[in-house]
């Protein structure tokens, strides 16, 4: 590479800890990026108003991705581009889960859907996305205008069973990857962060060579191979870590802004130093 002018990062699991915490550190890390004329946004499979506390503690300036590429967003999160489920597809998809007997999830337009309260995993979507859910009698009746479905379960192997099935049934109409362990994202077909890397890379007139992406988990490798430089967080799976050019320590342990201390900005000046 010969420079680095923008950088993507997935959010959950890599830009914030664990608790969803954005660190001084990693605030900082973003300054030195904008200091330096590199420019930063985030995709991430939250829905769009999951992001607005990002563009509020970082003054976000460049559009954003949500739904796992299905959306892009500007800084005020007004939908630039948008693709939805197929009805059909999210009725097959949620037979599938059902079968599974895993909690779904359905997030349309500007809202979040369940048929249950109370679980521990929709109070930490709560305070991820800092909105709560609509309670509906029946999904079924609600599956005409869906930007991403979720799978849900603590059962992480059950959700890896599930995964190959409904990839079977879907085929083509959908895009299946894990944003979490104990998530399924079911969003439209055509579209992962790879797609909108593209999208950011034409809009924002960057060459793919000079992006760096940043991201742990199955759903951030189609942006890692749509980048110059790639890293994996420390607390990626060893399969995401291989499929990425580098890495660098977990989310809690400050591992975004290591990597933009370490890796990016180095790289940008041709120093950069191995983890």
């Amino acid at each position: 590479m010969s420079g680095i002018s923008l950088v993507v990062s997935d959010v959950d699991g890599t830009l914030v800890t664990t608790d969803k915490i954005l660190t001084e550190r990693s605030r900082a890390a973003v300054s030195r990026l904008n200091a330096a004329g590199i420019g930063f946004t985030v995709v991430s499979s939250r829905p769009p108003f999951g992001l607005r506390m990002l563009v509020a503690q970082q003054a976000l300036r460049l559009p954003m991705g949500a739904y796992n590429g299905g959306a892009l967003v500007a800084p005020d999160l007004t939908v630039l581009e948008r693709r939805l489920l197929e009805p059909a597809a999210a009725r097959d998809a949620l037979a599938v889960f059902r079968s599974f007997a895993v909690a779904v999830w359905v997030f349309s337009g500007d809202g979040w859907l369940v048929e249950e309260f109370g679980s521990a995993n929709v109070e930490r979507e709560i305070r991820t996305v800092q909105l709560a859910p609509t309670r509906v009698e029946r999904l079924d009746f609600h599956l005409d205008a869906v930007a991403k479905m979720v799978g849900v379960s603590d059962d992480f192997a059950r959700l890896t069973e599930c995964a190959p099935v409904i990839r079977r049934v879907l085929v083509d109409r959908a895009a299946v990857a894990r944003s979490q362990p104990y998530y399924l994202d079911v969003t439209p077909a055509g579209t992962d962060k790879g797609v909108l890397v593209d999208e950011l890379a034409a809009r924002l007139v960057v060459p793919i060579a000079e992006i760096a992406t940043i991201g742990d988990m199955e759903n951030d490798v189609a942006m890692f191979r749509r980048s110059g430089f790639s890293i994996a967080m420390g607390n990626a799976t060893l399969e995401v870590k291989r499929l990425a050019d580098a890495s660098t320590l977990a989310n809690d342990e400050d591992g975004f802004a290591t990597a933009v201390e370490r890796l990016i900005l180095p790289r940008a000046l041709g120093t950069a130093t191995p983890l």
